[in-house]
């Protein structure tokens, strides 16, 4: 186990900090929410804070497979499968953060190295979640649609989702085991580089026959981000999301707002089924999980609320 970093943070960062509900996700609004989730990330690191940040993809690595299938459809260019539509988003994600953030210090008079680092994260081949695969991906189609690109990519898996009327492809979501980067990403951040890794839960990669190979999943940002934090030492790990903590009874009328909470009592919880696995789940997962592994604190808090929440102020404390 390393040894904690009192002042050192890792940050992983919902899909809010890139784009906004009703929002039709060009690159000038995600780059002004970029802008604006640097000014709060930027009063961390002006308060004194080491940084290392992660963040999610999903809308946009969406896009980017929707591009490549259009793409073909009409000029016949050949798509790229989704680990390498992963390590674009990575890139370009990155791109807008170590811009925005770099600039934003700059006009504070603070100094800083920001780096993006494409990461890949070893998960096990025979992870269950590659048998019953459960994310859901890219757009709704109509059953034609679906049809249709059943066509294209005859190995694609698609499921019906009534309550929403239509169709979407579904992948695996295995649970990440290690980031392959790691070493270089943590030689980084020991030198004073603000290290932006891990993205969109990193670029699935299994080990099979002495090699690693890419994989079509896609792993939750925020559990791959739990190993990025514990690999680094980190004393304390925030997930920022669009809520202001973790609910008990979110959606009925007894439901309350949990401001501390000690690592046994909210397994309990989360072991009860309290936290859906499609929204806080794996948050409250990842949350244990770094605990477990030596963390001083986890913290889930509304993006805007950081600065109150790194002091206590503001979003959910999960403690030893």
């Amino acid at each position: 186990m390393n040894r904690r970093e009192e002042k050192l943070v890792v940050i992983a960062l919902g899909g809010n900090a890139l784009l906004r509900r009703g929002q039709n996700g060009t690159f000038e609004e995600q780059y002004e929410n970029v802008k604006q989730t640097c000014k709060i990330l930027a009063d961390l690191i002006e308060n004194g804070y080491k940084l290392a940040i992660t963040h999610g993809n999903g809308p946009q690595v969406g896009a980017t497979i929707l591009r490549h299938d259009a793409g073909f459809r009409v000029y016949g260019v050949p798509p790229f499968p989704m680990d390498v539509c992963g390590a674009e988003t990575q890139g370009f994600i990155g791109y807008m953060i170590q811009q925005a953030l770099t600039n934003e210090l700059l006009m504070r008079g603070i100094k800083k190295n920001v780096i993006t680092i494409i990461t890949r994260v070893v998960v096990d081949k025979n992870d269950p979640d590659f048998s019953n695969p459960s994310k859901p991906v890219g757009a709704f189609y109509t059953e034609k649609e679906m049809m249709e690109i059943k066509k294209i990519h005859p190995e694609y898996i698609f499921k019906e989702d009534k309550a929403r009327g239509g169709w979407r492809r579904v992948v695996p979501s295995p649970d990440p085991k290690y980031l392959v980067e790691m070493p270089g990403i943590k030689a980084l951040v020991d030198a004073g580089y603000i290290v932006i890794s891990s993205g969109g839960g990193g670029i699935p990669v299994i080990e099979e026959n002495s090699e690693m190979r890419g994989v079509e999943a896609v792993i939750d940002k925020d559990l791959a981000g739990e190993r990025l934090a514990t690999s680094l030492g980190a004393s304390k790990f925030i997930i920022l999301t669009d809520v202001d903590g973790i609910y008990v009874d979110y959606d009925k009328s007894t439901r309350r707002k949990i401001d501390v909470i000690r690592v046994e009592e909210l397994k309990k919880l989360y072991d009860e089924g309290h936290f859906p696995p499609g929204s806080m789940g794996p948050k409250v997962k990842a949350a244990i999980r770094f605990i477990e592994s030596g963390g001083d604190e986890a913290i889930i808090a509304d993006l805007k609320d950081l600065m109150n929440a790194i002091r206590g102020k503001a979003g959910t404390h999960i403690i030893r």
